[in-house]
Parts: structure tokens; sequence; C-alpha cells
């Protein structure tokens, strides 16, 4: 039989505090799973509606997690992602480097210390990692964040060729529009929020709340035969 439930399994979700993050937590709550919400500000209201904890990392240190899975871990949500706005010929370094530190670097070694504890324990585990429609596209006045959520995909499948075989899930989601504060700046923007909008074959922005299934999905037991793919969820966005 299929099974979707994840009870009896600990999830680590980071940037749970809120949006997409937290949207996550509370449907692999609602999957069975003990959730620990993690981000570098309060996740309170997520630990209120998950019935976890709270872990405090932040990850404009991208070692932040290193000491994270002392406990085992089962499942690995890396959500927490920065965006700087600006033209190319006017984009600064400083904003390059915390983009880059917190969107890529920190989900590398965020990985690897999930895997490291993983496989020292003989266990295997689900990492799930938040990819984007700019994993495929270049998008514009947001460099640094393309360049990430690039790699982003391509690291999802150079683990998954790694650790596959050790027993260990990697794959990523790939969220299209969604009203999350990264969008804030382009929903406040009525000719581009339109323009966005016209070109969603589903017709509206996405929710939080629709990229939880395909979370609780991806970690469940149902996704047992799925490595290294990118799920877009994204209202038809790319098939247009």
């Amino acid at each position: 039989m299929i099974s979707f439930s994840l009870a009896g399994k600990r999830a680590l979700v980071t940037g749970a505090n809120t949006g997409i993050g937290q949207a996550i937590a509370v449907g692999l709550a609602e999957a069975g799973a003990e959730v620990i919400a993690a981000g570098r500000s309060s996740c309170a209201e997520t630990v209120a509606l998950t019935g976890g904890r709270e872990l405090r990392l932040d990850f404009a240190d991208p070692m932040a997690a290193s000491g994270a899975f002392a406990e085992p871990i089962d499942i690995l949500v890396n959500n927490a992602g920065i965006i700087r706005r600006a033209d190319s010929v006017d984009f600064t370094e400083a904003d390059w480097d915390e983009v880059m530190d917190v969107n890529l670097k920190a989900v590398f070694f965020t990985c690897q210390a999930f895997a490291k504890a993983a496989l020292a324990r003989g266990a295997g585990g689900r990492i799930i990692n938040i990819a984007s429609l700019l994993s495929f596209q270049g998008g514009i006045r947001v460099p640094s964040y393309t360049a990430s959520k690039h790699g982003v995909a391509g690291l999802t499948k150079l683990l998954a060729n790694e650790w596959a075989a050790k027993g260990i899930n990697v794959n990523a989601i790939a969220p299209g529009y969604i009203e999350t504060n990264n969008t804030e700046a382009l929903r406040a923007d009525p000719a581009r929020s339109q323009a966005i909008l016209d070109r969603i074959p589903a017709g509206r922005w996405g929710e939080a709340a629709d990229i939880a299934g395909a979370a609780v999905f991806l970690a469940s037991p149902a996704a047992a035969y799925v490595h290294g793919a990118v799920l877009n969820v994204d209202g038809g966005w790319l098939a247009r």
C-alpha cells in the first residue's frame, strides 16, 4: 500500500518562521512528523501550529547547522533563503556574497551535516531543497538569487547521485510565484504583478500551502524511488 504517513519521523525545516517554510512545517506535522522549526527569527507561531519545537539558526553563517544533527533527524527541508534586487551593473559584491552564502553554501553544508549524521548511524533520510523557477530561467535584477537557485538544482542532482544508493533521497521543489515576503516587491508593482498573473495557466498567484503537499510527498514512503528530481509547483508557469 502506498503510504504518505510521516508518523515516527523527525523533520528539520529551515526558514520555518513564515511563508513557504511555515506551510511545509505544518504539512509535515499534519502527516505525522515531529517538526523542528529553524530560523534566525522567532518560529513561535510555527511551533504553535505544529506542536513541535524551535531551533534558532542564522544561515548568514553557512556552517550554522553543523551541530544540528546530534539527535536523529529523518527529513531535512532547506527552505531558508534571501533575495537582493538591483540592476546587474549596480549589483554589489556584498549583496552577491550574502545571497550565495545563505541560498547555496549553507544548503550544501547543511546537507553535508545531515548526511554525515545519517550515514554514521546507518540510517537513510530525505532531503528536500527549495529551488525556484529561477533554477531554470534568468529573471531580471536578481543575479545572485538566480545563480544560487541554479546552483541548488545542480547540487540536488549531484547529491542524489552520491547518496541515492546509501538510502538518502535528495530532491527539490521549485515554487512558482507564491505570495510570500520574497515576492512582495513584485506584487506591489501593478504592471509587473499583472504580467506575471497573465502567464500563469492556473490564473492565480500561488499560496505557501500549495508547496506543502509536494514536500509531504517527497518526504514520504510514496517517493522512495524519487531521486534528483526538481518538482515544479508553479501553476503551469514553465509549461506556458
